[in-house]
């Protein structure tokens, strides 16, 4: 299955860090390159097309040298999901931060490491919607989807 997902990094005067992510480099895990948003203060959008190429995004973003590392927000919204994703650094490390009436969902993992780790589905709770009978709140796959 091809998932589309679209991740914004917002990082407050943070032009010098992000902007070798703005050139392609196939030394990377994860493939593509930031474009800038043109906010004044700073931000920058990916897409992805498929979950193999994102692998590693997160772990890449929190590995760089942000001055100011608390302010660094990354926004992330696969196609299935009924709204962005929160990440922010705490303790060296992007973390997903809990949103006011939402929950993550995850299929079961796969049987082999053929296939990437799945991000789950972030989905809201007040909408009334019947979550999926395969679908669990645990983290079934111990991977990093990102």
């Amino acid at each position: 299955m091809s998932r589309i997902a679209q991740v914004i990094v917002l990082a407050t005067y943070e032009d010098e860090v992000m902007e070798p992510l703005t050139r392609w480099d196939d030394s990377r895990s994860w493939k593509g390159k930031f474009e800038p948003l043109g906010l004044f203060v700073g931000g920058w959008v990916i897409e992805f097309h498929r979950e193999r190429p994102r692998s590693g995004l997160l772990k890449h973003l929190e590995s760089l040298p942000w001055t100011n590392p608390g302010s660094v927000q990354v926004l992330v919204h696969d196609e299935e999901d009924d709204c962005f994703g929160l990440w922010m650094i705490h303790d060296g490390r992007l973390v997903e931060v809990s949103l006011p009436r939402t929950q993550r969902f995850h299929p079961p993992a796969p049987s082999s490491d053929e296939f990437p780790p799945s991000p789950g589905y972030l989905w809201r709770t007040d909408t009334g919607s019947t979550v999926p009978a395969d679908l669990s709140a645990e983290r079934q796959d111990p991977r990093p989807a990102w």
